[in-house]
């Protein structure tokens, strides 16, 4: 048997589900007593190079409440062709396509080894990949060059076939008819007024007249009723119109006095776009993308007043009740990403300014549909170009690593219930036998829908054992949970990922010892995080950190508990927001680098090593490299700072101090290249001003305080009143153990 660390990478690489524990306990009442919920993290689309879809469809049980998909945990008769649902016993016949299985002759969905398989359906229309682009024109001449430059290039990657459609908006809102007669036509909407979908398609002219359907001549069947619509036309037919109009797209001509903002129409312009797909492309994988440079001004979903001198929201105004746009601009795009979500469209928000844009109240927009959000400080970045042109990579099949339209489907045997999912989903509401009362983060459902997905999105799924202590399960019995994700895949095909899992149930009474070794602790460490953060945007900062204090008593909670997922301190609004939404999606790995950002030490004593994220580990002889998922810092000690000023590197006999500055560098590129969106990349030295990146995570074990009591002159005492890890450790036990609690 192998030790359970590689049962559970195995699993991982397998099926993408990593569970907080891997034997189960068998009741309810001992699952409460163990705190961390029976909990995984799924990721449905994880890449697997040597799974190639089958092309037929799934064999479904026949039990109208069940409908589970056969897999390998069930039993089959081969000689009377039937097979047993291990969901709810039903005793199914095999469809005539399985005449001529045997023991020897297995499909592949009956073999272990495929406990993850990917179904293509054949039937039904494939609709092609839509593409909608929403651009901000109210930006410096410079950053709406560096846009449309961006712009221009995403075209050449989207595949020939792909629909695009491009609105524009400052003052005003256009949707840009993209034909090929050479005259640019656009509809201009005022951008104060807010439009139903119903006025927005009138306008548009998208209702279909009437009268044709009650005239005599036959219907021609249609690949697609609405694929003549004006605004949304074929890449390869409009690409050089379309990067013309992008080429002359001006900045919003409607002067902004001094003083005041540029007045922008934010909340129109997504309305539209939002409508415009409703109403020609419903149920369809679609990516509505906007592009701002600043916070909405006016109409509805205005974030701030277009005086500068009042300026935008902050987590003060915000706890006095001061932000008088929040409410009602929260609740405008709140509607608009439930709309969008209804008919699998997904909304994406690329955001480049210096201040904040609005995204605390537009970040349901992506988090509801599992769009991207991006934050920059301007388009004309290397961050924010390399970041975009990431969104079109190819995976080893050379198609675009993102899946659209998803639904999610859970069923879990008799002893579990489903509480519910954290991650980029909303809820399809359906109810059924699995479903628990208790909800942990969106539950009260079975199945939840996700507009985008890609390889990495990952969904944080909550259980809860209902099975009753008097009631045991048999010596040997496995609980099971099947996932089934219907998507739609870059290539227009529909796809069916089912993967169905089994772990043991063990009674916490005589085998806690199995229990306790099958604990994965980095999933339940992220699966308790994802509760927290789900649970600080609803609540207040201080009340949740109490819940976590009560939960949790772990050496990671103390760098969750500064983390910038749940301190709001030093964080606008805004960056709150693009935090939280990030860690709600990625997987453990990038979850767990989040929460405890990882520091690898170069010097000349040994290679590259991890070293503890602790003010003892910056010394003067060293290069630290750490990761924060957000941030990559490369911080040079005293010493080597200094070395560096003198120019030894450039020197012959120190060729080996050059290849010590080059390491770090060489790992970082590493890591920027690989990772979505790209990391803020920072490169200073002792006494830099940027050192405060690396300064303000680490845990303070020296501070001006404490630094003569130690006696030892080791690492750089950090000028902080921030509790240390000890402090805390000291105060956690001394809490442990008092009658109190």
């Amino acid at each position: 048997m192998a030790t359970y660390l590689e049962f559970i990478q195995q699993n991982e690489e397998r099926d993408g589900v990593r569970f907080s524990w891997n034997v189960w306990p068998s009741s309810r009442l001992e699952a409460t007593r163990m705190v961390v919920p029976l909990a995984c993290l799924l990721t449905p689309l994880k890449e697997r190079p040597d799974l190639p879809p089958v092309q037929y469809e799934p064999v479904l049980c026949s039990r109208p409440t069940c409908k589970a998909i056969l897999n390998p945990l069930c039993q089959v008769d081969y000689r009377a062709k039937l097979w047993a649902c291990n969901f709810c016993f039903q005793r199914n016949q095999f469809p005539p396509a399985y005449a001529g299985i045997s023991e020897v002759n297995q499909p592949a969905e009956l073999m272990p080894q495929f406990s993850t398989i990917e179904y293509v359906i054949q039937r039904g229309p494939q609709s092609p990949l839509i593409f909608l682009y929403v651009v901000d024109t109210c930006l410096e001449d410079d950053d709406l060059q560096a846009l449309k430059e961006s712009l221009q290039m995403s075209l050449s990657l989207l595949p020939p076939d792909a629909l695009v459609g491009l609105i524009t908006f400052g003052r005003m809102v256009q949707v840009h008819e993209l034909s090929c007669e050479g005259i640019s036509k656009s509809y201009v909407f005022r951008g104060t007024k807010d439009l139903t979908a119903k006025q927005i398609q009138d306008m548009l002219g998208l209702t279909k007249p009437a009268m044709s359907m009650q005239q005599a001549r036959p219907a021609q069947p249609q690949e697609h009723p609405f694929v003549s619509s004006r605004f949304l036309q074929p890449v390869h037919k409009i690409d050089m119109n379309l990067t013309d109009l992008l080429g002359e797209l001006q900045k919003d001509p409607w002067p902004v006095t001094q003083g005041k903002r540029p007045l922008r129409s934010t909340g129109v312009a997504l309305s539209i776009a939002v409508g415009l797909l409703e109403g020609t492309f419903p149920n369809t994988g679609a990516r509505i993308m906007l592009f701002t440079g600043g916070p909405p001004t006016q109409g509805p979903g205005m974030v701030v007043g277009d005086e500068l001198k009042v300026p935008i929201r902050s987590w003060h105004d915000i706890e006095k009740d001061n932000a008088r746009f929040m409410k009602k601009a929260t609740k405008h795009y709140e509607m608009l990403a439930n709309r969008a979500a209804t008919n699998g469209h997904c909304i994406d928000i690329y955001a480049c300014a210096l201040d904040q844009t609005g995204l605390l109240e537009m970040k349901c927009c992506t988090n509801l549909t599992g769009g991207y959000m991006v934050m920059g400080d301007s388009f004309n970045t290397f961050l924010f170009k390399q970041t975009f042109q990431r969104i079109f990579s190819k995976d080893f099949n050379g198609d675009f690593r993102m899946a659209f339209g998803a639904t999610l489907e859970v069923k879990t045997s008799r002893e579990l219930k489903i509480a519910g999912a954290i991650g980029p989903c909303v809820s399809l509401n359906v109810k059924g036998p699995c479903v628990s009362e208790n909800e942990l983060g969106v539950g009260g459902t079975s199945q939840w829908k996700i507009c985008g997905l890609d390889p990495t999105s990952t969904v944080g799924i909550y259980f809860e054992v209902v099975n009753q202590h008097n009631a045991p399960i048999p010596q040997g019995g496995r609980g099971a949970i099947q996932f089934v994700t219907h998507y739609q895949h870059s290539s227009t095909q529909r796809r069916i990922r089912v993967t169905t899992i089994a772990r043991n149930w063990a009674d916490a009474q005589s085998q806690l010892k199995h229990i306790e070794a099958a604990f994965d602790q980095e999933a339940a460490a992220v699966l308790m995080a994802r509760l927290g953060v789900f649970r600080a945007e609803s609540e207040e900062g201080p009340d949740v950190l109490r819940w976590l204090d009560r939960q949790l008593i772990r050496l990671f909670m103390f760098h969750l508990r500064r983390s910038p997922f749940l301190q709001v301190f030093n964080n606008s609004p805004d960056e709150s927001s693009y935090y939280r939404h990030h860690f709600a999606r990625q997987d453990l790995t990038q979850s767990l680098i989040m929460i405890q950002p990882i520091l690898y030490s170069y010097s000349f004593h040994g290679p590259p090593e991890p070293v503890l994220l602790d003010s003892s580990s910056i010394l003067a002889d060293r290069i630290l490299l750490m990761d924060t998922f957000f941030q990559i810092v490369i911080y040079l000690g005293e010493t080597i700072a200094q070395w560096r000023k003198a120019g030894y590197q450039d020197m012959p006999e120190y060729e080996n101090f050059k290849h010590l500055l080059q390491a770090p560098l060489d790992d970082a590129q590493e890591i920027l290249q690989a990772r979505f969106p790209m990391p803020r990349y920072i490169n200073t030295e002792h006494g830099g001003s940027q050192a405060r990146f690396l300064l303000s995570k680490v845990n303070p074990s020296q501070t001006h305080n404490s630094l003569y009591a130690w006696g030892q002159e080791t690492g750089a005492p950090i000028l902080t009143d921030d509790v240390s890890l000890q402090v805390f450790m000291d105060h956690l036990k001394k809490l442990a153990v008092s009658s109190a609690s």
